[in-house]
């Protein structure tokens, strides 16, 4: 059955977030080592995005490097960051061709000055292109940005720049990471885990979640058109009840 036919093209989310999970179960199950997982996690990657951009999703964001990941082997870290610098010149083609914009949130000066240079170059590349917003959270952690947010408002308290009666969601956002974006419509993790990883935990207040059992290196496009029907076949009431949404 083709999936792509039970899409209704009217309710597409417009952001997805998706937390990759599985690659290193993927590569121990098959005897290999991590790195060769994070490898084969490239391919998910580009299918992913190709499906989404397919879809007229608005805004993909793609858990890349957590701020805990640094603590992972250093052969493991040098190695993912090695292949993000080399997927990002490979890439580049595909983000013209399919009018994509590469933006990225976290704390990305954490980075190797190589993966630093190499995002910000394919960022001022892309950065006219209006078709979607490929937006990779790197070195990224949901508290460390709301303890970030917070510090940022109080400064403007202090500095009589802001009233604490003003402070209400609207200047929170506006303090994010993702002040650019729109909340978080669809949250996909793979590898069967059930959690949420300090990812994004301001921006997911109201997002559907949707679990699979499928590892990260596996994940391909009929995987997340399988995900987007799911998403349809959920109501979403934002608190309210089910007659509230049908009037």
């Amino acid at each position: 059955m083709n999936l792509l036919n039970q899409i209704d093209p009217d309710k597409i989310p417009k952001h997805v977030a998706i937390i990759m999970d599985g690659n290193g179960r993927w590569a121990k199950q098959k005897g290999l080592m991590r790195v060769l997982g994070h490898r084969n996690g490239v391919k998910a990657v580009k299918q992913t995005i190709d499906a989404a951009s397919e879809l007229g999703v608005e805004v993909l964001t793609l858990y890349a490097f957590s701020t805990e990941n640094w603590s992972r082997p250093k052969t493991e870290v040098k190695a993912l960051m090695n292949l993000l610098v080399s997927s990002l010149k490979d890439e580049l083609d595909n983000f013209q061709k399919k009018n994509i914009r590469l933006q990225t949130i976290g704390q990305t000066e954490s980075l190797p000055k190589k993966a630093q240079k190499q995002l910000r170059e394919v960022i001022e590349l892309t950065k006219n292109n209006t078709s979607m917003v490929l937006n990779l959270a790197l070195s990224y952690g949901s508290r460390e940005e709301i303890v970030n947010t917070i510090k940022n408002i109080s400064k403007k308290v202090v500095n009589k720049q802001l009233l604490i009666e003003e402070i209400d969601e609207k200047i929170i956002n506006n303090h994010l990471y993702t002040f650019t974006l729109p909340d978080v419509d669809f949250l996909i993790r793979t590898s069967g885990e059930k959690r949420i990883s300090n990812f994004l935990l301001w921006q997911i207040a109201y997002a559907e979640f949707y679990f699979t059992d499928v590892l990260w290196p596996d994940f391909r496009k009929e995987d997340f058109f399988k995900a987007i029907v799911e998403y349809q076949n959920r109501e979403r009431r934002f608190g309210k009840t089910s007659e509230q949404i049908i009037k």
